[in-house]
């Protein structure tokens, strides 16, 4: 299922080598916090007053566009994302983590506005993905969307965060 309304990044980067220097930049006692939305909640739009993001609905239309494989920008995710931060950070010597977790499920509303901007500005539905069909794809995308709601609004819950601190001198405070 497609989610996210907030900017995740490092998953991208290369990441071995940015880690080390970020270490480097810190100083004594410093710490790099690393935040990300906890994929694990079950979050239900019940009681909400608007109908949910067709989030399946979308990537299906997404994929009818750009084939099934999951696009990044440029390139092709067949095996989806990397994980292994906690290893990544381990290597370039950072301490911990210490986890603390910002509780979601507050409601939030979206309008249709909300979730084009959204769509497009993911990696793998970028509008320059689209040659020369973006605007084909954001007419079918609004009618999907205005099916789904004809009020033009939307329901969902934030998800939760997870925020990890990890340290520079070898302590998990």
């Amino acid at each position: 299922m497609l989610r996210g309304w907030w900017a995740e990044s490092f998953h991208w980067m290369d990441r071995d080598l940015v880690a080390a220097p970020l270490r480097d930049m810190l100083r004594p006692g410093g710490a790099l916090v690393h935040i990300s939305d906890l994929r694990t909640d079950e979050l239900t739009v019940d009681g909400l007053p608007h109908p949910a993001v067709p989030y399946t609905a979308v990537d299906e239309l997404v994929k009818r566009y750009l084939g099934p494989v999951r696009r990044a920008g440029r390139g092709l995710l067949p095996q989806g994302t990397p994980g292994g931060e906690a290893e990544v950070f381990a290597r370039a010597g950072f301490s911990g983590p210490r986890r603390l977790l910002v509780p979601g499920g507050q409601a939030l509303e979206r309008a249709s506005d909300d979730v084009v901007a959204w769509v497009f500005s993911m990696s793998f539905s970028a509008p320059h993905l689209f040659d020369g069909r973006r605007d084909r794809f954001e007419e079918d995308l609004r009618r999907l969307l205005r099916k789904a709601s004809p009020s033009g609004l939307f329901s969902e819950r934030g998800p939760s965060t997870e925020v990890f601190l990890r340290r520079k001198d070898g302590t998990a405070r």
